[in-house]
């Protein structure tokens, strides 16, 4: 195809050299980026992405055409607003170029698909899990009370040791049932009360177990009062700013480790099962890894974790909260920019 061709396609199309750099970009494209194409040309191709660090790493084999053709959905910046778009790498034979970038919006039926389908398979996830936790519970009441008859039986204080160990880590293991089973069935305790309330107790919390970590509030005044269950938003909230909290801790490379808790208003949001006219939205910011790229898809599957220290729950339990809401919560993610945002519809459910 001549190069004049590809402007009168509506997708943006990106040729690109060897190394991975921009020699054409087509008129689609200077609009999606909102940059010219002189500009573009003699870019990275992956710096236009936010330096996605997986994008970054498959290029030099996709271009080879090792992977056939590449397709991955990526966040852009376009405009100020970060927009989801499905992009495909398609290696070029007996071109003056070596690849073809083709990059699309991806429509907000596509989104609400994935959005219903994340939703469906937390369910039947969280059912098997609940399920199993049931059965377990009997037995591990059983294996605590054999260790407590054993300890009042033993008169060796060496002995009682082992004891101890055996009832501590049934009591932590029912703990971590409890947390799996608790949510099923139970009906919210709604109320209204202002979001800021929310985060003003998550502030104070999170700011006490991690005093050496920099927090910082960014809120929109006019955010209205919500109705809801306040013990359930904050557990959310916490959750994910206590993640966030944890990876920074966990990561001493970062020499100034920061969160930003931030409120807006949004307009015509994609939640799990339809369209929001309007939401709050409350976004955690950190400055910290981002998440693993093998861990993104599932990350609010419940016992997944990229923590070694991680039960795999905080997350997963966040996202059912604000699933109860009629909400849910989305991510995007970087090294050294991780932005998680709980939305909350404000139609009645």
């Amino acid at each position: 195809m001549d190069v004049a061709s590809y402007d009168l396609l509506s997708t943006a199309v990106l040729l690109l050299n060897d190394d991975g750099c921009v020699e054409h970009a087509n008129t689609a494209a200077e609009e999606l980026f909102s940059i010219s194409r002189r500009q573009l040309t003699g870019q990275p191709v992956h710096r236009l992405f936010g330096s996605d660090e997986a994008l970054a790493e498959r290029l030099p084999d996709a271009i080879a055409g090792r992977f056939g053709i590449l397709r991955q959905d990526l966040v852009v910046d376009r405009r100020g607003e970060r927009v989801a778009v499905s992009l495909a790498v398609v290696p070029l034979d007996k071109q003056p170029w070596s690849a073809l970038v083709e990059v699309r919006l991806i429509e907000n039926h596509i989104l609400l698909g994935r959005h219903q389908q994340l939703s469906k398979e937390l369910t039947a996830q969280r059912e098997s899990l609940r399920n199993l936790a049931h059965e377990v519970k009997n037995p591990l009441g059983g294996i605590r009370g054999a260790a407590q008859l054993l300890e009042a039986e033993l008169s060796n204080d060496a002995l009682d040791e082992y004891t101890g160990v055996i009832i501590a880590e049934a009591d932590r293991l029912a703990g971590l049932i409890d947390r799996l089973i608790a949510p099923q069935g139970e009906t919210l305790q709604q109320s209204v009360f202002n979001i800021h309330e929310i985060c003003e107790r998550v502030h104070t919390l999170v700011k006490a177990e991690f005093p050496k970590i920099g927090l910082t509030r960014d809120y929109d005044a006019s955010v209205p009062d919500v109705k809801g269950d306040f013990a359930r938003l904050l557990q959310a909230l916490l959750n994910i700013t206590r993640n966030a909290a944890q990876a920074l801790n966990e990561t001493p490379s970062i020499e100034t480790p920061r969160i930003t808790v931030r409120t807006r208003i949004g307009r015509q949001l994609l939640l799990a099962t339809h369209q929001a006219k309007l939401a709050i939205v409350v976004s955690v910011l950190d400055n910290g890894p981002g998440v693993p790229a093998g861990l993104r898809d599932k990350l609010f599957h419940p016992l997944v974790t990229g923590r070694a220290s991680g039960t795999g729950l905080g997350l997963s339990l966040a996202q059912e909260f604000v699933q109860q809401h009629g909400g849910i919560v989305e991510f995007d993610t970087l090294a050294g920019q991780t932005e998680f945002r709980v939305i909350l519809p404000l139609e009645p459910l």
